[in-house]
């Protein structure tokens, strides 16, 4: 480089003018001084990050930039140094021997450590994307820990293949290989991935969510690579794959802003008619009082064989199933409190007298 050249010769006159005219002990002064000012010059940049930058992006809305900083400072400290300690021992002449080998050590050191800043950056903003998301703790970390190493790895792969050709190695067999193998693993987990990776970004479902599935219904409790968990009505877990959840349909409650709710109460046929026009403005006065209701309409459909049939319909401001259960609980128990004191009975479903 022709900047740290032209300080090597500068420093050397500096010497010589303070009467050094040694070349060896030119060398070995030279070398020191310039790794020394690679360490002074290390510890500006990392004053800079660590009193400047670091309390500029404190300012900032986001905590994004305030992890990048805290994550490439010290890397980046030791990177300054290394170049400083790399054009100090290039002053030893001793060394030119081993000038090729050393020059691809120190080349491979630095192509390590820039790959290491990136992979570094990298975390950050996944682990960013996770927490603004609300999914890190939602979804199985698997997803996100292998989105975040399969960037890793092909961070360290363009590294790799930097570090080859530092050695001047014909990398057109290389990326023939790597391209096969990268085919291959692509093809191996393709299903698995696609699958997991269509299930976190496209966000059909969250855990906690009620989801039916074909004829089952439950409530998401697992979202894994390969599979999911649902704890069903009945009580038991079942366990789902990723891919008979992307190729089939889901019903997501917990989408819902508000839920329709249909129900028919069946009145003992012997009801006289002044009461059963009593019903519907019973029924609506009623729901009206519980919380979380919204009444639309109450009919009189049916003249049933063994009952009157009366039609309802509310809305209640939820998807959440276990909440909509509550609330119709609610309903009912209010309902049978308002037939009770209007003396109205509800109707049973005949049965047939069994032969003595």
């Amino acid at each position: 480089m022709q900047v740290t050249i032209d300080l090597a010769t500068f420093i050397k006159e500096i010497l010589q003018r303070f009467g050094i005219e040694d070349p060896l002990a030119l060398q070995i002064s030279t070398a020191v001084i310039i790794f020394v000012l690679s360490l002074v010059a290390g510890w500006i940049v990392y004053h800079i990050f660590e009193h400047y930058f670091t309390k500029w992006v404190k300012k900032t809305k986001t905590t994004l930039d305030d992890e990048i900083i805290k994550n490439i400072k010290k890397p980046i400290y030791f990177l300054v140094i290394l170049i400083g300690f790399y054009y100090g021992i290039d002053q030893l002449y001793a060394l030119d021997d081993y000038s090729t080998i050393l020059t691809q050590i120190f080349t491979i050191v630095e192509i390590i450590l820039a790959a290491f800043i990136v992979t570094r950056v990298i975390n950050v903003f996944v682990s960013w994307y996770g927490e603004k998301n609300k999914q890190k703790k939602q979804i199985d970390n698997r997803i996100l820990n292998i989105f975040k190493k399969f960037i890793q790895g092909i961070v360290y792969l363009i590294a790799l293949l930097f570090i080859l050709n530092a050695f001047n190695i014909d990398l057109s067999g290389v990326v023939i290989g790597v391209g096969v193998g990268g085919i291959a693993i692509a093809f191996a987990l393709q299903s698995i991935l696609s699958d997991a990776f269509s299930i976190y970004f496209d966000k059909p479902f969250e855990v906690g969510d009620f989801i039916v599935i074909g004829n089952q219904s439950g409530t998401v409790t697992k979202i894994g690579m390969k599979s999911t968990r649902l704890q069903l009505l009945q009580g038991e877990e079942m366990i789902i794959s990723n891919r008979e959840i992307t190729s089939g349909s889901v019903r997501n409650y917990r989408k819902m802003t508000k839920r329709r709710v249909e129900f028919t109460i069946r009145v003992n046929p012997n009801t006289p008619l002044e009461k059963l026009k009593k019903i519907p403005k019973l029924i609506k006065k009623t729901i009206q009082k519980v919380d979380s209701t919204k009444f639309d309409m109450v009919h009189f459909i049916e003249i049933g064989s063994f009952s009157f049939n009366f039609e309802i319909v509310y809305y209640i401001n939820t998807g959440d199933y276990l909440e909509y259960l509550n609330i119709h609980e609610k309903v009912n128990f209010a309902l049978k409190e308002g037939f009770d004191k209007e003396n109205i009975e509800f109707a049973f479903q005949a049965r047939s007298q069994l032969p003595k």
